[in-house]
């Protein structure tokens, strides 16, 4: 027994000499040259000395991608076209890339090495995005582990975002630095700022940071990333449910819709489990009053015994949709929160009618 455990180590540990001298060998040993990337049948092209990630050649030369795990091909965001130089697609690719992207040659940035001349196809809206630089100008406390912070811009100056994107934020790691991405809050119109909504989470390596931030720090982001792209017809009612740090993309959503369509429909459902972690409600009160084809339900999934006074609804918030959403036509829904309720959701709005297109969700 001891001599077969033996064996069987002695058998792993060569496999493992073997992979890292093959890494090293590829590292120091091959020489792939000069590469030429060219993106968008040249629209962007840059030369690159071969052997490194594309996600990585990319970033260097100002091209941002979304990657929410430092390139370590555990979020799958970082995908691309590749048309041509990707060599064959890799185990680490295949749980986040389906069929019918496969036949479109879509990778992950990330887990692609540059070994020859490649030819990329990205959207415009990526060749769009901007690295920032920024100040804190005010952070405030929304609840016990939620916190609005406004961050004033440097350079440039100002930002172009549809309602619904998000930025990445640039956070300090224990193994160097990681970019972690965060809805924008701030309505469109307000160009010259960014507003986040962040929930600490427990060991959270940007939460925590954003989290320790004071008036006046520099933080660099970039964005806008997302695909939420809300209707330009006004008479296309909006309905917009998320729960937490989730109300980030949907307050930008509303300020934006009354700033410009005053009389537009939209219902605002929000979820929290107690009445310690409600915010804004106020303020959409306020909002509702100005506009009356706008209406709030906040909801407790959770009430305490001193939320007796509590005159909203009461259970999970998907129960709140399907009580009081009214089936009608012509709408599309936004939905921010974490995946359970993004399901429960999208089953209720399905059943009233509304199709997988006009349904955006992000899931925290």
């Amino acid at each position: 027994m001891i001599a077969a455990i033996l064996a069987l180590a002695v058998t792993t540990g060569i496999f493992l000499i073997l992979a890292v001298a093959l890494l090293i060998a590829e590292r120091y040993l091959v020489n792939y040259g000069s590469c030429l990337v060219r993106i968008n049948e040249g629209s962007v092209e840059f030369e690159q000395d071969g052997g490194g990630t594309l996600l990585a050649a990319l970033y260097e030369h100002k091209v941002f991608i979304p990657s929410a795990c430092g390139g370590k091909g555990s979020c799958g965001y970082c995908k691309v076209i590749v048309m041509q130089g990707g060599g064959p697609l890799l185990p680490t690719e295949t749980p986040y890339i389906n069929r019918s992207e496969v036949k479109a040659g879509v990778r992950l940035a990330c887990q692609v090495k540059i070994k020859q001349p490649m030819e990329l196809k990205l959207s415009e809206d990526l060749l769009n995005v901007r690295e920032f630089k920024s100040r804190v100008s005010l952070i405030r406390e929304l609840t016990h582990d939620i916190r609005e912070v406004n961050l004033e811009l440097i350079e440039p100056e100002e930002i172009k975002q549809r309602p619904g994107q998000y930025i990445q934020i640039l956070a300090p790691g224990p193994d160097g630095p990681v970019f972690r991405a965060y809805s924008i809050s701030s309505p469109a119109y307000e160009t010259r700022k960014v507003q986040l909504v962040v929930r600490l989470v427990p060991g959270g390596i940007a939460s925590t940071y954003i989290h320790n931030l004071r008036q006046g720090d520099e933080v660099i982001f970039t964005g806008p990333f997302g695909e939420f792209r809300l209707s330009e017809d006004s008479g296309k009612a909006v309905i917009c449910v998320g729960g937490g740090a989730g109300m980030a993309p949907i307050s930008n959503i509303i300020h934006t819709i009354y700033r410009r369509w005053p009389d537009r429909p939209c219902w605002l459902f929000f979820g929290c489990r107690t009445t310690n972690d409600v915010f804004y409600l106020d303020k959409f009160k306020k909002l509702a009053e100005k506009h009356p084809n706008f209406k709030v339900v906040y909801g407790l999934s959770d009430p305490l015994e001193e939320d007796e006074k509590w005159d909203g609804d009461t259970g999970f918030i998907h129960l709140s949709v399907d009580k009081r959403l009214p089936i009608q036509q012509s709408r599309q829904a936004f939905l921010c929160g974490p995946p359970p309720m993004i399901e429960a959701v999208t089953e209720v709005l399905k059943d009233k009618g509304l199709r997988d297109e006009d349904i955006f969700y992000d899931k925290f």
